[in-house]
């Protein structure tokens, strides 16, 4: 009755007030009488009216900012995903999608393309969108340095850090004195032209550099702690130095330039004796996620945008004044992390592009389309390799390291990535670089930083010194080895028991190695430490309560889903056991138009369906990381759907094909190990044909009669299934439940899916 009111007075009132609306608007059509009004029909159709509106819209600023920034995310993460595949960090990607998408292939092959989507009167909007982007990226690598760590290792890194900043610096100058006729821009000062090339010479790009470290392992050994030491003086020294240089060619006189060089050094001051300690005791009164609310988090967006303004004033770029702000913050490691988060991934995944890809639209290769001009750029290339990798290399050499070492300091140090680009451009929109020398040097910055990671493998290669992937213990291909991955301590804690069961009482006839990566675009170089011991504390504590012995493996990687594969294979594991991650594919309408959308946008299922493994997936719920594990494992995977599992007493393990026959290997384990209760349905009488399984299943009987028991109903009752612990499942058998839409996924415990 009370729905059939709410329904009379709702049509009522809509309406009634729709006809009032209605008549109004009639009326007010006689007020229009001597108004001028024009009509904005065209008179040539609705339907042509109707087209023109869209095309007006289309040609909206906003709209075709959105779907620039839209155009550029799909094709910076596509190429972003490329690199990651071949070893190189993903900015390298980013970096080739602006050029792409750039007058240098795009814009020359498809010009129509390129003005629609480009439009030159739109080019200021995502600059300076783009430069807000900059201003809190570099916020996030003031923020990323440890100037702890820069105290404690202050000498050698100094030594090497000013080293590596000089000699390219004169070696860029010297290079300049021989180009400035023919590549400076007319008008422009030798001195600020040749300032340019040298900080451009000498730049690091410090977060590109730590994320490689991060993902090759090295970031807890002497190499990988001095080599981030030395980045972090680098790029404190050297926007320091670009600081000064801006100032000079803005000022137009070293002479003129020692007074904005004096109003800088009172601003860090400022920073740095009035302003941070400030900052500390806001950061430590409001150290936790609860206690960080929108007026805390508004001071230090203020400190931010102030300290760029001031230092934009001044004549030194607002991005110093963000990366001042950055190294400024509070120490605590727990505040900077979470501040991080909030600023991070907006600045990273959406406007970061929109600058490598302004910086494509600048970059012209077509520009350089003479033999002589290909000879400049390599030269150019050459300096940098010989300044900033021999420098860092011999400086590294002298103060006490071998040989591989310092070479392997040198490499890395010659990685140049964003921070490049950011001085680049600088010098670009003062004038300093023309277009052709700003084109030469993003390919410098390019082949720089792409050839981080094979000179890091040929210099291993040449001192044999490569790093396994795997302990040597686990390589021990004598006993029964378990490797299992997991995302949460949690899920950790859960698959450990899993596990257990299956070898507890095998003792020193078995490896159990416990793995756990995480992404190194979302952990910072300062916090790795801390999130490894914070991840494994809850699973080395469970492994007490089993008294199960077990190896940890924690690793950083730009590519999860092919690190757990790689690691599994090359240590040549036995059972891989996984947790199953939610599909966001899965349960609505929109899910499943998007499940379709990834097979093209996704480059992994799109391998899959080439190759024609994505028949193993269709309609079942896996998320993509798991699909990918299954996929390029060669040994048996467990993937673990989780209920809650505490016990694995009785387990209920149903066979459907003779193809599972292999599932009641994995019975006579629980039963040796763990005296589990297992309860087999023979679903369509496959056991009963099947004189390997009938054997199988007899000679555990035999050995343990009390144990194992058969099943041929047809139905299983709620009430069955709620008194198991696990359901063992064979990944096709689990597939021919999803697409029957079986009544027993409502109704199963913890389900172990296992791919032979």
């Amino acid at each position: 009755m009370k729905n059939v009111k709410n329904s009379f007075f709702y049509l009522t009132i809509i309406g009634g007030f729709s006809a009032l609306i209605y008549w109004i608007i009639l009326k007010g059509k006689t007020l229009e009488i001597g108004q001028n009004i024009i009509s904005k029909q065209t008179g040539s159709g609705h339907w042509d009216d109707f087209v023109t509106s869209m095309g007006h819209n289309l040609q909206n600023p906003l709209a075709i900012l959105l779907v620039q920034i839209i155009t550029i995310i799909l094709v910076a993460r596509f190429f972003g995903w490329i690199c990651r595949k071949i070893g190189q960090p993903s900015v390298i990607g980013e970096i080739i999608a602006g050029i792409v998408l750039g007058p240098s292939l795009i814009g020359m092959y498809f010009p129509e393309y390129s003005a629609l989507l480009f439009p030159k009167d739109s080019l200021g909007n995502l600059q300076f969108l783009s430069q807000i982007g900059l201003i809190f990226f570099m916020f996030v690598i003031g923020m990323e340095l440890d100037l702890k760590a820069l105290k404690n290792k202050a000498h050698d890194a100094v030594v090497i850090s000013h080293a590596s900043i000089i000699i390219p610096f004169a070696l860029g100058i010297g290079l300049a004195y021989f180009m400035y006729h023919s590549f400076a821009p007319s008008g422009v000062e030798f001195a600020s032209f040749g300032l340019f090339m040298g900080i451009a010479m000498s730049i690091t790009a410090f977060p590109v550099l730590a994320r490689i470290v991060q993902e090759r392992g090295i970031h807890k050994t002497k190499l990988g702690s001095i080599v981030i030491t030395c980045a972090a003086a680098d790029d404190v020294t050297a926007w320091c130095i670009l600081a000064a240089v801006i100032a000079i060619v803005k000022a137009g006189s070293f002479t003129s330039s020692l007074y904005v060089m004096a109003m800088a050094v009172f601003y860090v001051l400022l920073m740095l004796k009035v302003v941070r300690p400030f900052l500390k005791k806001v950061g430590d009164l409001n150290s936790t996620r609860e206690s960080l609310n929108k007026p805390v988090v508004a001071i230090f967006f203020l400190t931010l945008l102030l300290s760029s303004y001031v230092t934009e004033l001044i004549g030194i770029h607002a991005l110093f004044g963000a990366f001042m702000a950055g190294a400024i913050m509070p120490e605590n490691n727990k505040f900077r992390n979470i501040f991080i988060e909030k600023v991070e991934d907006v600045s990273v995944i959406v406007l970061l592009p929109l600058f490598f890809v302004f910086t494509g639209l600048r970059t012209q290769v077509g520009l350089i389309d003479d033999p002589h001009l290909w000879e400049i750029t390599g030269l150019i290339i050459l300096v940098a390799v010989v300044g900033k990798f021999f420098g860092s290399a011999l400086a590294a050499k002298v103060v006490g390291h071998n040989w591989k070492d310092s070479l392997s300091i040198g490499a890395l140090m010659n990685t140049r990535g964003l921070m490049e680009l950011v001085v680049l451009n600088i010098g670009y929109d003062l004038g300093v670089l023309s277009t052709q020398i700003f084109t030469m040097m993003v390919i410098m910055a390019l082949v720089t930083t792409f050839m981080t990671g094979p000179a890091l493998d040929l210099i291993n290669y040449v001192f044999r010194d490569k790093p396994t992937i795997v302990p040597e213990e686990i390589s021990n291909r004598s006993k029964f080895k378990i490797l299992i991955s997991f995302a949460t301590a949690d899920k950790g804690k859960t698959l450990l028991k899993v596990a257990n069961s299956l070898v507890k009482k095998q003792g020193g006839n078995t490896i159990v190695t416990a793995m756990h990566l995480s992404l190194s675009s979302e952990l910072h170089s300062f916090d790795v430490k801390d999130h490894e011991k914070e991840i494994f504390l809850p699973v080395l504590s469970e492994s007490e309560n089993l008294n199960q012995k077990i190896v940890t493996l924690f690793k950083v990687s730009n590519d999860i889903d092919s690190e757990i594969t790689e690691t599994a294979n090359h240590g040549e594991y036995d059972l891989l056991l996984v947790g199953l991650g939610q599909s966001i594919f899965e349960g609505t309408l929109l899910g499943k138009v998007l499940g379709f959308t990834t097979r093209i946008i996704n480059p992994d299922r799109l391998i899959d369906k080439i190759t024609g493994k994505e028949g193993l997936f269709e309609n079942s719920p896996f998320d993509e990381r798991t699909r990918q594990i299954i996929a390029n494992s060669k040994m048996p995977v467990g993937i673990l759907v989780d209920k809650e599992l505490e016990e694995i007493n009785r387990v209920f393990m149903p066979i459907f094909s003779k193809e599972d026959s292999f599932l009641i290997e994995f019975a006579q384990k629980l039963i040796h190990n763990n005296g589990s209760q297992i309860t087999v349905l023979d679903a369509d009488d496959q056991v009963k044909n099947s004189r390997e399984i009938q054997e199988s299943v007899r000679s555990i009987e035999q050995i343990a009669p009390n144990h194992i028991m058969m099943m041929q109903e047809r139905i299983i009752k709620k009430e069955f299934l709620e008194q198991q612990d696990l359901m063992i499942i064979s990944l096709e058998s689990w597939k021919k439940l999803i697409d029957s839409h079986s009544t027993w996924l409502n109704n199963t415990p913890s389900v172990l899916i296992i791919k032979p």
